[in-house]
């Protein structure tokens, strides 16, 4: 077979391994535990009319 040619066997091994689902790792949510600190003078309602401008 030259380079390039269709190889079907090949192409069917591939279609093959490319429709398994690998379901073998952990999907899980992970639980974090601790604290959140953050330096800022500004309150809840500036920050969320922020938040609001940067939206429209």
């Amino acid at each position: 077979m030259s380079m390039g040619a269709y190889d079907e066997e090949e192409h069917e091994r591939r279609e093959r391994k490319n429709s398994e689902v690998d379901a073998s790792f952990d999907d899980e949510r992970s639980e974090y535990d601790g604290t959140v600190e953050y330096e800022g003078s500004d309150s809840a309602e500036e920050l969320l009319d922020q938040f609001k401008e940067m939206q429209s």
